[in-house]
């Protein structure tokens, strides 16, 4: 079903081994991503979790911020945990230049350090369905707000968790650290489908 699809996982920091095994899973092409070219050819990109601060300073380093922000403007992009806070309109840390692609605010590591890191199930409201997703809270950012145009599909203990607004989904959780791909696949199902118009538009190309 997902063989036709290229799916970037950006690959400067952070644990993209997991995203890029959930992908085999599904029988979808998954590619680490670690410079302006790789970019080339895909249809979405998985920004994983990790270090926030590190990656942000890796995407300057290595020349990628106006590339990233290109392929935000029209390609799917889900960003878990890191790539939430990398993703969102505004961040309570001014070492972090986040893209606003999703119009939530978010503040880093809210729930604690490492040690006060947990594990839950959360409901999610993917397509018509309403599902368990296996969970894993590791120094998990809290969304403090969003905007009106975008949708919450999971909450934790009134906190929202998992949300979706145009082509771009964040979580604040993680997911791939799991076996259950079905996070994955409602990404490839859905907000892909957004990006790509139904499957009608081309891969993206950077323009040199």
């Amino acid at each position: 079903m997902f063989t036709s699809l290229q799916i970037g996982v950006l690959a400067l920091q952070g644990d993209f081994e997991r995203h890029l095994h959930h992908l085999r899973v599904l029988h979808a092409s998954g590619r680490e991503v670690r410079r302006v070219a790789d970019l080339d050819g895909l249809d979405g990109l998985i920004i994983p979790g990790g270090e926030s601060t590190t990656m942000n300073k890796l995407i300057d380093r290595f020349g990628m911020r106006d590339a990233l922000a290109a392929f935000f403007r029209s390609r799917a992009v889900w960003g878990t945990c890191a790539g939430s806070i990398l993703l969102a309109r505004e961040v309570d840390d001014d070492r972090i230049t986040p893209f606003g692609v999703i119009d939530v605010a978010i503040s880093r590591n809210a729930y604690g350090r490492q040690i006060h890191s947990f594990f839950a199930t959360v409901q999610a409201r993917l397509g018509n369905n309403t599902v368990a997703l296996p969970a894993s809270f590791i120094r998990a950012p809290i969304i403090s707000g969003s905007g009106p145009d975008v949708r919450v599909l999971a909450e934790y203990e009134e906190h929202p968790v998992l949300l979706e607004q145009k082509h771009c989904l964040v979580s604040t959780f993680h997911t791939e650290l799991h076996e259950d791909p079905l996070l994955t696949r409602y990404f490839l199902e859905n907000v892909l489908t957004v990006s790509r118009g139904k499957n009608d538009s081309p891969a993206y190309r950077s323009v040199s």
